[in-house]
């Protein structure tokens, strides 16, 4: 047992070592990614209006005017909300914007009775969270200067909460096909999801899971090399940057650490 903890101690510190080189990127390119699929769909609504307005029309039969407002709702909140996360503007009423995207975007395209995209959502709320809990302000002390005492509750909970949304995403990309390859990938990235999930080792896991999200996502939905009037190129294009946007909250969670509700914080107790 002595030679495997001898190679996680070593690969902890590698990747130690490339977070603190990286502390004063690595949340704005955390954010970047996480908020990706909502500049890419409000983009989509730009560039698509009358698609999205139609569809929209066709789905509920609920006119244009309701349509088109929809189509509104989608376009401003989720670039509004993207500009204000990366600049760092009111951050919770941000997040509470894209949330509410999210929900809406949920029903209306009943994506409540499709499992996999409902726990597609679910990581993305959950990755929204941890952009909540980095913008959370440290506790407050009682005089200036003075380092305030106890722990920072609401954002140890939205770390928790973001850690364990962010675990559903995994989910709907294990392939069960009987391939050597496959099965080690399903594997590998299942026990470091559940690392991830508990807090054990959490930003090793982290990070080690980035690079195969990162991976998978560049081998699986490389939409770039499908023609753009095939259908399939919207969908790897939809998943491509869902996935990046968890990967964002990865980064998150690499960069901020697991928080109070974790193993990793037991630990300095025992």
């Amino acid at each position: 047992m002595q030679i495997p903890n001898e190679y996680v101690s070593t690969a902890e510190d590698v990747a130690d070592q490339v977070i603190r080189k990286g502390k004063n990127v690595l949340p704005t390119v955390a954010r970047l990614c996480l908020i990706s699929t909502f500049l890419e769909d409000g983009l989509r609504m730009w560039f698509q209006w009358s698609e999205q307005r139609d569809y929209m029309d066709i789905s509920w039969g609920c006119g244009k005017f309701l349509a088109t407002m929809f189509v509104i709702v989608n376009l401003f909140g989720q670039l509004g909300g993207c500009v204000m996360v990366l600049g760092r503007l009111k951050v919770d009423i941000a997040c509470g914007i894209l949330f509410f995207i999210v929900v809406l975007q949920t029903f209306a395209y009943s994506i409540l009775w499709d499992m996999q995209f409902l726990l597609r959502n679910l990581a993305l709320i959950g990755a929204l969270l941890l952009v909540l809990a980095e913008a959370r302000a440290e506790g407050r002390s009682l005089f200036a200067g003075v380092p305030s005492l106890g722990e920072n509750k609401p954002k140890t909970y939205l770390q928790l909460a973001g850690r364990i949304l962010l675990a559903f995403m995994f989910i709907t990309l294990l392939r069960f096909e009987i391939s050597f390859v496959q099965i080690i990938q399903d594997i590998l990235g299942s026990i470091l999801m559940i690392l991830v999930t508990v807090g054990y080792r959490t930003k090793l896991s982290a990070l080690m899971l980035v690079l195969v999200l990162t991976v998978l996502n560049l081998y699986h939905n490389a939409w770039w090399n499908v023609p753009s009037y095939k259908p399939l190129r919207d969908f790897l294009k939809y998943d491509f940057f869902q996935t990046l946007s968890v990967i964002g909250g990865l980064l998150m969670i690499v960069y901020l650490g697991p928080g109070g509700v974790s193993m990793d914080e037991h630990k300095k107790k025992w």
